[in-house]
């Protein structure tokens, strides 16, 4: 065989041992890459809820809370708006701070991060409207009503419970009361329960501030240390202008109890 045949041999041998040394190559760097693809990142679980809300027939379901029966109030009656919900804080005014608007029915008790609670409430007879500041200096869980002398001239009825009407759901103060004061004196203006939930959202008060036994409870709970309370005739700048309203409520009761909680 000539030397011109071997050499095309030659070539091709050393061309296909090259080849096969490169697909070789190939298969060995293949086994060390993986293909799988990345997971995506799992999501930063969101910031844990505030046990108070959630469904409304659960926040307002029949419990017991101090020895004492609740009724549960019949959430499809209710306006939805006036059902207990965190809101964007509307009022500018720093946590801890409590707005009632009484254009719109709403206690605000405003929360860090721009957010407030918003409370539907109900709010006094024309005729006994109050509007201004004052601070919540006491508190009392199941308080005693004791109807105070002008009233119980008004309502003779009422004489029986001058020495005061034992607590219970159907107590005109409801679950709970925070006391209103302003430069160190009673307003007589109250935050309260009743057992009157449809009074929710109009003005059938007697100048004080009602909420449903079950929303008051939770406001109660909220407020642990003198509170700054701010009655407005509507949220506007114009709102936060309006003077001292000159009068109080009319008295409901006759008086801070001697047993309530002196907040500081």
């Amino acid at each position: 065989m000539s030397d011109t045949v071997l050499f095309p041999e030659r070539l091709n041998r050393r061309a296909f041992l090259g080849a096969s040394a490169l697909g070789a190559a190939s298969v060995a760097l293949s086994a060390c890459t993986t293909t799988d693809v990345a997971p995506p990142p799992v999501p930063a679980p969101p910031p844990p809820s505030d046990s108070a809300f959630g469904a409304a027939e659960s926040m307002y379901a029949a419990r017991v809370d101090e020895g004492y029966q609740l009724p549960a109030i019949p959430v499809a009656k209710l306006d939805p708006k006036f059902v207990r919900q965190i809101v964007p804080d509307p009022t500018g005014e720093k946590p801890g701070t409590i707005v009632v608007d009484t254009s719109e029915h709403f206690l605000y008790l405003v929360r860090d991060g721009g957010e407030a609670i918003r409370y539907g409430v109900s709010l006094g007879k024309a005729g006994f409207g109050w509007t201004g500041s004052a601070v919540v200096q006491a508190r009392k869980k199941w308080p005693v009503w004791t109807p105070p002398p002008e009233m119980i001239q008004r309502r003779p009825e009422l004489a029986k419970y001058k020495d005061g009407m034992p607590p219970g759901p159907q107590s005109p103060l409801g679950a709970r009361a925070l006391y209103l004061f302003r430069d160190g004196k009673d307003t007589m203006y109250r935050l309260h329960g009743t057992p009157e939930w449809d009074s929710i959202g109009k003005n059938a008060s007697s100048g004080c501030v009602r909420f449903m036994n079950q929303d008051i409870i939770d406001l109660y709970s909220r407020v642990n240390g003198v509170a700054q309370v701010y009655v407005r005739p509507n949220l506007s700048p114009a709102g936060k202008l309006t003077a001292v309203s000159n009068r109080t409520a009319e008295p409901i009761d006759a008086g801070v109890p001697r047993d309530a909680e002196i907040l500081k």
